[in-house]
């Protein structure tokens, strides 16, 4: 055998090989790269294990009933923390009674007269609450503008309007006691203890004036006490129609006395 025999032939063995590897290089890139995923040449997905069916219960042995401890349970009843229900409160007749009120006028402001009824009446109230204290403000006699009047003395002349500079109290004064009209005296008694004032410039006398304003002008001293001690009598008796018997009254006569006594034996203020 010759030597170009040799490199031919060599030759082609080789070239044989180099095909041999291109032909197995080509289908392995193929499936690599080429085929899209889910192609059935390119493989299937692992598969997942199937879930396993639940296990039926086991009802071959029953259940043994459990029962509390009694003696336990008598002595969670008597705890006061497991008392869930309330104990309806005892209401009497009163309570019934403006419960009964309190829901009527309820019912009366939903309606729309009763609305107007309940606004006229908070305004009157309140009118009258402003109307007291302009009169309260104003020092008018109460007692008299809306007590019970006095009964009259029977005498031919009204205290209430003469001017207490022109009567003649000891006069009055004999006329009275001797009709037995003890209340009017003492009466009687107070005017002259407030002319006797009047005349010495201790207060200043005017007829539609109240008794404590007449004590809010005197200063503070022992005149002052002495008439405050004299009108206090004089409206228990007057106002307050106390029956005077004859002692009662000399006391009342006294007390009078008193002020006109305090009043001299004071100087008067500059």
């Amino acid at each position: 055998m010759t030597a170009p025999f040799l490199l031919t032939y060599a030759a082609r063995r080789a070239a044989q090989a180099g095909l041999a590897l291109a032909l197995l290089a080509a289908p392995a890139a193929g499936r690599a790269g080429a085929l899209p995923p889910g192609h059935p040449a390119a493989g299937a997905a692992p598969a997942q294990p199937a879930a396993l069916p639940p296990l039926p219960p086991d009802r071959t042995l029953p259940l043994p009933a459990r029962r509390p401890d009694a003696a336990r349970l008598r002595e969670l009843r008597g705890q006061r923390e497991f008392r869930y229900v309330e104990a309806a409160a005892e209401t009497g007749f009163w309570d019934n009674f403006w419960a009964r009120i309190w829901r009527w006028l309820d019912g009366l402001r939903g309606t729309r007269t009763g609305r107007v009824a309940w606004n006229w009446v908070f305004y009157l109230a309140l009118a009258g609450i402003l109307g007291f204290a302009v009169l309260k403000l104003l020092q008018v006699d109460l007692a008299r503008a809306f007590g019970r009047a006095p009964r009259r003395a029977g005498l031919p002349y009204d205290l209430l309007s003469e001017d207490i500079h022109a009567v003649d109290f000891p006069a009055r004064l004999a006329e009275a006691e001797a009709a037995g009209n003890l209340r009017l005296a003492a009466r009687l008694g107070y005017l002259e203890v407030l002319k006797h004032l009047s005349d010495g410039g201790r207060l200043d006398w005017q007829p539609d004036k109240t008794n404590r304003a007449y004590l809010a002008e005197l200063p503070a001293g022992a005149l002052r006490e002495a008439f405050r001690e004299c009108t206090r009598q004089f409206e228990y008796v007057w106002y307050g129609e106390l029956p005077l018997s004859a002692a009662l009254y000399q006391q009342v006569r006294r007390a009078q006395r008193g002020v006109a006594a305090a009043s001299t034996a004071t100087a008067v203020p500059a």
